[in-house]
Formats: structure tokens, C-alpha cells, sequence
């Protein structure tokens, strides 16, 4: 199994930028398709992005595409999130999570590991 552990998070004006890195330990991240989920006070965790194991292939939520960029090191065997053009809305606590199938549009039920999530919190 994998152990991933999240850092970067942090309070933010709206228009300001974040980096959340997501460190894996134990089997190498590059078994598995990795994404981001996020989840804000009161609603349930959604989908943020996902990336395929060689890095190729990516999937956004329309709410981020074009702001947010995800990127793996294999060699560091971390993934991150390159978060730009923040807004209020994408406050909420995200969590880094990784997936032993194949799809890149993860779901929650597609999970096989989650991270403790780091917050990340946008004034406007």
C-alpha cells in the first residue's frame, strides 16, 4: 500500500497562487493513477483533478480547468497541484488521493488511498 501525506495549504487573497505537494511512501506513486479531491465546510468531497501514471493523461473539473495544473515526479515520487487564480469558492480542505485502476475522471468510490487533507482557505 501507499502512504501519501499533503503540505502547501495556507490562506490566500482571491487572484493569489498555491503549490500543495502530495509525498508518497511505501509503494511508488507511479503504480498508481493519483488525483485531488477537495472538500468545502458543509458539502460532500468532489473531484478535483486526476492524472494518469506516466503523467500523460489529465482530467479536470470544469471549476478548475484553465487555474489549476496537475503535475507527478516520479523521481520524488510526489504529485502536485499548481493552484492559480484562486477564488473563495475553492476554499475547503483538499486531500491527495490514488487509485490502482485505470481512470483518470476519479470518483470517491474509485479511491484506494487518501491523505489527511491540508486546508487552504481564499479571501476575497
Amino acid at each position: 500500500q501507499v502512504q501519501l501525506v499533503e503540505s502547501g495549504g495556507g490562506w490566500k487573497q482571491a487572484g493569489g497562487s498555491l503549490r500543495l505537494s502530495c509525498a508518497a511512501s511505501g509503494r511508488t506513486a507511479s503504480n498508481y493513477v493519483m488525483g485531488w479531491f477537495r472538500q468545502a465546510p458543509g458539502k460532500e468531497r468532489e473531484f478535483v483533478v486526476g492524472i494518469n501514471r506516466n503523467g500523460i493523461i489529465t482530467y479536470y473539473a470544469d471549476s478548475v480547468k484553465g487555474r489549476f495544473t496537475i503535475s507527478r515526479d516520479s523521481d520524488k515520487n510526489t504529485v502536485y497541484l499548481e493552484m492559480k487564480n484562486l477564488k473563495p469558492e475553492d476554499t475547503a480542505v483538499y486531500y491527495c488521493a490514488a487509485s490502482t485502476g485505470i481512470a483518470v475522471k476519479l470518483t470517491n468510490g474509485l479511491v484506494d488511498y487518501w491523505g489527511q487533507g491540508t486546508q487552504v482557505t481564499v479571501s476575497s
